[in-house]
């Protein structure tokens, strides 16, 4: 069966703004959604793919019990190692998390609600990702899991046009696919134009 997009350049999705960040965050914690505020924290610090992320284990960002600072996971789109940073409000909500849960070195981050000793499901983080950007008033069709990848490096670009760290960070073999991701250069063009009065 042939894809529906093949061959067709699909638009990027957005990623969030800061602002939009902590509205999220902010939400999650006042409706004491652990489970979720641990989900995206880690989604934004990490940079993962969804894929990665759902199948992180306990044993990946733990060393016994105290949560890393940094942790380096290979892909499995890639096969190529990425290192990301643990910010310490997510450590926070990781710590209380994981002790809430008992969760062990050996089990799932994020345990399937269904399954047992499974993850949750691609499915089930993009439905949850969808009630974020309902809840912010947003166009749904403009955000989804992939946002979460892109939203810090987006952020880290805008600040310090360091591609070749987002390159790092993200895990890109080639500059020019992270210039893609982006989307920088047309990015950078709209943003001079704004600014440019005639």
């Amino acid at each position: 069966m042939k894809a529906w997009n093949k061959g067709k350049r699909v638009g990027q999705k957005k990623a969030f703004k800061l602002e939009e960040i902590w509205r999220i965050r902010i939400r999650l914690e006042l409706e004491n959604k652990l489970e979720q505020l641990v989900l995206f924290n880690l989604a934004i610090d990490s940079k993962l793919r969804s894929s990665d992320l759902i199948k992180l284990k306990v044993r990946d960002i733990c060393t016994g019990s105290l949560i890393q600072s940094r942790a380096i996971i290979e892909q499995k789109k890639t096969h190529r190692e990425v290192q990301f940073e643990i910010t310490s409000k997510t450590q926070q909500c990781l710590n209380i998390w994981i002790h809430s849960k008992d969760l062990k070195p050996v089990d799932y981050l994020f345990p399937s609600p269904r399954k047992e000793n499974y993850h949750i499901s691609y499915h089930y983080y993009s439905n949850i990702v969808k009630q974020w950007v309902d809840k912010l008033g947003l166009d749904i069709t403009q955000y989804n899991t992939h946002s979460l990848r892109r939203t810090k490096a987006s952020l880290i670009y805008t600040k310090t046009k360091n591609l070749r760290a987002i390159q790092l960070l993200l895990g890109h073999s080639k500059l020019e696919s992270t210039i893609e991701y982006l989307g920088v250069e047309i990015e950078d063009a709209l943003t001079i134009s704004e600014s440019t009065d005639t």
